[in-house]
Parts: C-alpha cells; sequence; structure tokens
C-alpha cells in the first residue's frame, strides 16, 4: 500500500510539474478590448502581413476563410479581432514590444472588440439590459462571441494563462459614450471584474486606454478626450495613450493605417517602460 501510495505521489507531482511548465514566464499576453477602433476599421497593407513569428494571437472566433479556430494561437498577421476587421492598435503594439524585448520573450494578445459598442457591453453584470436596446447590426457582431463579449474575452484569457503571463490590458473604447462623465467609474467595473475573475493581483496588470481621434485631426468624439484624461483618478496605475497627430479618416471617427500603426506603437512604448525596458 506504501509502494502504491508513494508511485501515485510521484505521478501527482509529475502532473504539477508538468503543468506547471507548460506556463511559460517569458510569454507575455495582453488583453485588448472595446470598440470599432480596437477592432481596426482601416485596411491593412502588403507590409503588414509580415510580423515576427514571436507576435501571436489567440483568435477570438472561428475562421474557416483564414484557417483559424477560436482557442488556437497562429502568428499575429491581421485581421486580428474578427474575420474581416481591419489594422487594429493591437497590431504595432505587438511588433513594437517584440522588436525591444529580448529575444526570448515571445507576445500574445487577444482581441474582443465590437464596433459602435458602449462601455456597459463588457459589465458581466449589466451587459444584458444594455443589449435589449442594441441595434440589430451590434447584436450580429455580438453574436460572434455568443452574445456575451466580456465572457469570451475571459475564456480566452484563462485558456492563455495555461500558456503565458497576462501582463497588462489595452482599452481603446469611448466614441460611444462621448461626454458620459461616469465613463471612467463605468471602466473601473470591467477592470475589477477582469483582475477578479482571471485571479490577477489588482494593480500589477497595467491597463492602457487610448484616446479616440485627436481635435487635431477634426475627431467628431474629441471632447471625450478630457473624460479619457481622468481615467488614471479611478484606476490608479492606468496610462493614457494620446492621439494628438495620428492620422484619421474622413468619417473623422476612425483612424487611418497609418494612425493605427503610429497610436499602436505609442501603446507599445508605453507599456515597455511599464515592463522596465526603455524604447532605444
Amino acid at each position: 500500500m506504501k509502494t502504491a501510495h508513494k508511485i501515485l505521489g510521484c505521478l501527482l507531482l509529475i502532473l504539477l510539474s508538468s503543468e506547471a511548465y507548460s506556463q511559460d514566464p517569458n510569454f507575455y499576453i495582453f488583453l485588448c478590448f472595446g470598440q470599432s477602433n480596437m477592432e481596426g476599421n482601416a485596411k491593412f497593407e502588403a507590409k503588414d502581413t509580415t510580423v515576427d513569428k514571436r507576435f501571436q494571437v489567440l483568435e477570438a472566433v472561428d475562421c474557416p476563410s483564414l484557417g483559424r479556430t477560436k482557442g488556437n494561437w497562429y502568428p499575429a498577421v491581421p485581421p486580428l479581432a474578427r474575420c474581416n476587421t481591419g489594422l487594429t492598435p493591437a497590431d504595432y503594439f505587438g511588433r513594437t514590444l517584440v522588436e525591444k524585448l529580448p529575444a526570448n520573450i515571445r507576445v500574445g494578445v487577444i482581441n474582443v472588440a465590437v464596433g459602435g459598442c458602449k462601455i456597459e457591453l463588457f459589465d458581466k453584470d449589466n451587459y444584458r439590459a444594455y443589449l435589449t436596446d442594441a441595434p440589430g447590426w451590434l447584436l450580429n457582431t455580438v453574436k460572434a462571441y455568443d452574445g456575451n463579449p466580456y465572457a469570451r474575452l475571459v475564456e480566452l484569457a484563462k485558456l492563455a494563462q495555461q500558456k503565458g503571463v497576462i501582463k497588462g490590458i489595452l482599452l481603446h473604447q469611448g466614441e460611444s459614450n462621448t461626454n458620459d462623465s461616469k465613463w471612467p467609474e463605468k471602466v473601473k467595473v470591467v477592470y475589477d471584474n477582469l483582475i477578479s475573475d482571471l485571479n490577477l493581483k489588482s494593480g500589477s496588470v497595467p491597463l492602457l486606454a487610448g484616446e479616440v481621434v485627436n481635435a487635431d485631426q477634426g475627431g467628431i468624439c474629441a471632447s471625450m478626450n478630457k473624460i479619457i484624461a481622468t481615467l488614471p483618478e479611478t484606476i490608479p496605475g492606468s496610462s493614457i495613450i494620446s492621439s494628438s497627430g495620428c492620422e484619421d479618416t474622413t468619417d473623422n471617427l476612425h483612424f487611418s493605417a497609418e494612425g493605427y500603426r503610429e497610436l499602436g506603437r505609442r501603446y507599445g512604448i508605453k507599456m515597455l517602460s511599464l515592463l522596465g525596458y526603455q524604447d532605444h
């Protein structure tokens, strides 16, 4: 009996060691969520389709046309959100990181975003009420995430935690909440839920929030940037990524491809500094 117990104990240790070994501390995971500018509204170009193999995306939906299946890792070639979305800040965020980080570190992103949504869509306790009056086109997008984008983000994040370590959260949202003074509090609800649901340490996983199209580009929601700027007062340690000078398109709501590239680099440079690396 003692021998059997010893064998069982050894097997248990092997299994635990195997599980621990599968989580690579040098695989940095970043959660990305928001609305259309996080989805990526601009068409990506040929130069955007070549990517370092150290930069990967965890597919958030099934995309047969791309040969991708939800829940699997792939080289982070756009689109990074859904099957037919465009270039996103996450693209050049990840590229900036793998360019500057040591060669033994890999970067993975998870992008769950819904164009036109308010931040309320990611409130796990109140999203159903928000969807009650949502237009059909938004509901169609939400269906891609089985009706609950927040739950999909958490599902994928837990899957990613089996392989790597969550190092940060990227948010680009606010256009649909323009002039909503309670936006920072609503973002805090989502952030706190993510920290709790993923068993993360509060304050150790930075939140980076990007400005909407800037007034210097004629941004029609630029007034929201004053509210976005106050987020660190509600979520200590969060950072705001400036959109000043980031080129937009004729709708003055979405960034151009070059605008996404520049904004993504800015997210990346900020995250590098928070990780203790310098951009040089």
